[in-house]
């Protein structure tokens, strides 16, 4: 090799380690310096800096915000009924050699512990209520408890939980059936109850207005009765005044009615005596043809 080579290499080797002895964290990450895999240094701000080349290394990790959202958890409630409970965390880095030491700098390790904690938390506070108070109660407050609880169980781990909410309650699908059942046979119960009061309203309904139909009827019938009679009474009257008047017209004219009303059908068939009482007026008339 000879010294313009030996040069060239030496002066790429000099900038590679130069390269190498500087790195730059910006305002999205936090970064840790090991030396021979310990953490010698983590309180590194924003901006370029200097570290000993190839003895020391740099990890770096993202200070945003992160969200777990993990399966549906199975709670058990103070009734010892289950639930399923849907819900997410949103957490950052808080301690970044916590962080490091706790979880060996991987998010993964990071993320199952955080679900087991929170599956915790989650047991907790909804083995203490009822399934109404946690659907229908103070949701807001509960959330609460359980943020403050959760961030009081991850102080080892070097995040700060900045939201812990539930998104979803679900029964289990066999619950759900059961709990449908019930209902379905509530409302059919409810519905059957409903049909069986319309038919006994409809039935006091139907015999107050036969009741009513009746009485109506039988008033009609005592007014027809009261006016035929008057009507009879005149008629009475009327008749007895004629008689008294002209006695020999008022019986012609009877005579001439029952004639009409024996006569009037033709397959009637009577035997009388010609000189019956009921024939007088025919029997004059014949006298009258006779003279």
């Amino acid at each position: 090799m000879n010294r313009n080579t030996f040069l060239l290499v030496f002066s790429a080797l000099i900038i590679g380690i130069g390269f190498n002895s500087f790195y730059i964290v910006n305002e999205k990450q936090n970064a840790i310096v090991l030396q021979f895999g310990e953490a010698v240094r983590s309180d590194i701000p924003v901006g370029f800096h200097f570290k000993l080349p190839i003895i020391q290394e740099v990890k770096k990790y993202d200070a945003r915000i992160q969200t777990l959202d993990e399966e549906p958890d199975r709670i058990l409630t103070v009734e010892s009924k289950y639930l399923l409970v849907d819900s997410f965390i949103k957490y950052k880095i808080s301690d970044v050699l916590t962080f490091y030491k706790a979880n060996n700098g991987s998010f993964n390790s990071l993320n199952s512990l955080l679900g087991q904690r929170s599956e915790f938390v989650l047991k907790n506070n909804f083995g203490k209520r009822t399934v109404k108070e946690v659907v229908s109660g103070e949701r807001d407050e509960l959330m609460s408890i359980m943020l403050n609880s959760l961030n009081d169980s991850v102080s080892d781990l070097g995040v700060q939980i900045i939201d812990f909410r539930v998104k979803r309650i679900d029964l289990p699908s066999n619950l759900s059936n059961s709990v449908y059942e019930r209902m379905r046979t509530e409302r059919n119960r409810l519905a059957e109850e409903l049909r069986s009061e319309g038919k006994e309203i409809a039935r006091e309904i139907r015999a107050v207005a036969d009741k009513d139909k009746v009485v109506i009827l039988a008033e009609a019938y005592k007014k027809a009765e009261l006016l035929r009679g008057e009507g009879d009474a005149d008629a009475t009257r009327i008749y007895a005044e004629g008689f008294s008047q002209d006695p020999e017209f008022y019986e012609f004219t009877r005579s001439i009615k029952a004639y009409v009303e024996t006569f009037e059908s033709k397959s009637d068939m009577m035997l009388i005596d010609s000189n019956s009482e009921f024939l007088k007026y025919l029997n004059q008339k014949k006298s009258i043809n006779k003279e």
